[in-house]
């Protein structure tokens, strides 16, 4: 039996987010593909409509998490060496703000997410998928044949557009 090796994917441009390739499946929501601080300062980053100081960032992330100051400050570093977050300065204060929305980031990750489950088996993975939304969120299945539809006439009018 001949093994198909996985087609290594293209290097990602320097605008891409670099994420670890590992999931944390016990952690919640964006904890699963970031460190738990790291989710934590970058949904407080989304909740402004422009980039803010850190002392800003660690106002409203100790609210619900005490942390010192300086360790905001290095995990905002962080996420702008992960090309997570920009950084500016703006009168002498470093600014951070989101490179993307919180839209455009999740569907990042959950496309490098199913790019990797993928690779395990595709049709045990679909079957998978399928049997968890139907047991979580029933509709979900109604939107999935949607897209599913919709990729079908995409494929076949780029199809009958090549011929």
């Amino acid at each position: 039996m001949t093994r198909r090796r996985a087609p290594v994917p293209a290097p990602a441009p320097a605008t891409t987010p670099r994420l670890h390739d590992t999931i944390r499946l016990s952690a919640d929501g964006l904890a699963k593909v970031l460190g738990d601080l790291e989710a934590r300062v970058l949904t407080v980053v989304w909740t402004f409509d422009a980039p803010v100081p850190a002392r800003v960032v660690h106002a409203a992330v100790v609210r619900e998490h005490p942390v010192a100051p300086l360790t905001v400050t290095t995990v905002l570093n962080k996420l702008v060496d992960k090309r997570i977050l920009v950084r500016h300065k703006v009168d002498d204060l470093l600014h951070y703000g989101a490179r993307l929305s919180k839209a455009e980031f999740l569907a990042h990750v959950s496309r490098r997410v199913a790019e990797g489950v993928l690779a395990l088996e595709p049709a045990r993975v679909a079957a998978s998928m399928i049997d968890v939304l139907a047991e979580r969120d029933p509709a979900q299945l109604d939107e999935l044949e949607r897209l599913i539809q919709a990729a079908r006439r995409q494929r076949d009018a780029a199809a009958g557009g090549a011929s």
